[in-house]
């Protein structure tokens, strides 16, 4: 903090020129490859992160050179929705622009990496030439609104997608800033000053996510998010949504004023009443929350700090009306399904799985060759999925012998014979080019499944789906504290062992060792393995007999999803 009242970041947010700051200018310095530090903190909200990588860092250090500094930018698609146009797009400003490769991340969207700064506008605006956006996918706004992925499954489906659209457009900033400097409109001389009427000049204490999920399924982790909307069907219609507030998955390393929450339901809005809710738990974290401290600054630690009935109270109080008690609703999986579904239209979707989320053309798997291919022949859509995976939507009947020659020949069709962890593991990207990362995630992945395999075929569990989150930090991105088992980074080659997690994203899993490495983590899995294989009781999932069994230490917090009266 730079005077004790407010963060840092909370006066170069106010001296932005709602984020304008001198982006334009350092763009234009052909001197370096970075651009200026405050900079970098406002171009978040212009949907980039500036990055450097970290495998080059001693060697360019030795030779006197700067840091090999690139950019990852990050798309704004709500509920993870493009076409096979857009998707023809992103693979090309990919292979011109970026590192090769396609990411699809947790929140239903893409990240591109290894951008070179005199290459950043021309590849945002390329975006935007395909009707992508890239604002407020990062920086202390409202983030990328996910859904549960397929809205063709049913009415209530497409009407919950069709509400996340909305809030995601609905909740953007209005600053011009944005176009002004990726897409070179000029600001209009005269007139009333420009404004934020929902956000304010310093916008929000820090991110914001706002996920819809329609039961029986919790595939985007729905009460991960700060604002969680449940959606509730009864006799085929959607009646509205509960209200879940004060998710959230970041944590510091030894520092126990910072934890995962579940977010926790505090009522129920129909339709109509839905976009004022949103707004005003937003006006009331903006409001309320710590600008001080940004550790403590998501919706999580205002709720904790005030109290959820006081924050519920708080949020009627400007609503001007009261939420009506929460709706029942059961969730029974997190996962994606594979293969091929039947929608209520007649039309088909392919769940494909994606390890990491990484879509890249390597020996024996062309993957973002195979899903360029099917994008120039598909009819429909693809859906992006919160567990980093994608689906070939809405294909016709006919066309589906033409896309399943197309998956089997590029290597695509790795989902029908893998093992129940593989198929539920998820990664952050990690080292090399994520600053914050402390040990490797995305690139560790392939060497340890093997090993969990043999583990877990040793003790007939192979086909057992187990719910698998590895973090190279404990900030989060990968929703590692609902994993059955989670690895959270500590340093290179050592990671928190966490453990006891439901299948269904209702409970937060608990640390069993800390700083521990590889073969550590294997002894104490194998033994679990073990103990599971025998004891089980029938259907029991693998985090449910955990907790049954005592085999975890008690928790510090609130590991349930707790619903108000």
């Amino acid at each position: 903090m730079s005077d004790g009242a407010v963060s840092h970041l909370e006066e170069i947010k106010a001296n932005s020129r709602l984020l304008r700051g001198t982006i334009a200018a350092g763009l234009a310095d052909p001197v370096t490859g970075a651009i200026d530090e405050d900079d970098n903190k406002l171009l978040k909200f212009h949907g980039s992160y500036q990055q450097d990588d970290r495998d080059l860092r001693e060697e360019r250090r030795r030779q006197k050179l700067e840091p090999a500094y690139q950019f990852m930018v990050r798309a704004r698609l709500a509920g993870g929705v493009l076409s096979p146009a857009q998707w023809l797009a992103f693979d090309r400003i990919a292979r011109e622009w970026a590192s090769g490769t396609l990411r699809i991340t947790t929140r239903q969207t893409f990240q591109l990496h290894g951008i070179l700064k005199r290459d950043l506008k021309r590849a945002i605006a390329a975006m935007n030439a395909a009707l992508v956006s890239t604002v407020a996918a990062c920086g202390d706004v409202n983030r990328n609104v996910v859904a549960s992925t397929n809205p063709r499954l049913s009415a209530a489906h497409r009407q919950a997608y069709d509400w996340a659209a909305t809030l995601s457009e609905h909740l953007k900033p209005k600053t011009r800033a944005y176009h002004e400097i990726w897409l070179d409109e000029r600001l209009v001389a005269g007139g009333e000053p420009e404004q934020e009427p929902l956000y304010g000049p310093t916008y929000l204490p820090r991110k914001f996510k706002i996920g819809v999920a329609v039961p029986p399924l919790n595939d985007i982790d729905v009460f991960a998010q700060d604002l969680g909307l449940i959606a509730i069907v009864e006799d085929g219609e959607l009646r509205g949504f509960n209200v879940a507030v004060g998710g959230g998955m970041g944590a510091t390393h030894g520092d126990p004023s910072t934890y995962p929450r579940l977010a926790s339901v505090i009522g129920f809005v129909p339709p109509e009443q839905l976009l004022r809710t949103a707004e005003a738990v937003i006006e009331a974290q903006r409001d309320l929350g710590d600008r001080r401290e940004r550790q403590h600054a998501r919706l999580k630690y205002t709720i904790d700090r005030i109290g959820l009935p006081a924050f519920k109270a708080e949020l009627e109080r400007r609503l001007g009306f009261a939420l009506q008690p929460s709706r029942p609703y059961r969730f029974e999986h997190n996962g994606d399904r594979y293969g091929w579904t039947e929608g209520t239209d007649g039309r088909w979707h392919l769940t494909l799985h994606v390890e990491s989320g990484r879509l890249a053309d390597t020996p024996g798997r062309p993957l973002l060759s195979g899903l360029r291919a099917i994008a120039e022949v598909h009819q429909g859509e693809f859906r992006m999925t919160c567990n980093q995976n994608v689906i070939v939507a809405d294909v016709p009947a006919g066309q589906r012998a033409r896309i399943d020659a197309l998956v089997a020949q590029h290597a695509l069709d790795g989902y029908l014979k893998q093992s129940g962890i593989r198929r539920h593991a998820i990664a952050c990207v990690a080292l090399p080019t994520c600053g914050l990362a402390m040990a490797e995630s995305e690139r560790y992945l392939p060497a340890l499944l093997p090993k969990l395999e043999a583990l877990l075929d040793r003790h007939g569990l192979l086909d057992e789906p187990i719910l698998l989150r590895l973090s190279g930090c404990p900030n989060g991105c990968s929703r590692p504290y609902l994993g059955e088992i989670a690895l959270v980074g500590r340093a290179v080659g050592r990671y928190d062992l966490r453990l006891g997690a439901d299948f269904a994203g209702r409970r937060l899993n608990r640390a069993l060792r800390e700083n521990i490495d590889e073969a550590e983590i294997l002894r104490e899995l194998d033994a679990l393995f073990a103990r599971y294989a025998a004891e089980r009781a029938p259907d029991e999932r693998f985090g449910d007999f955990l907790v049954r069994s005592g085999a975890l230490p008690a928790p510090r917090h609130a590991i349930e999803v707790e619903t108000l009266a």
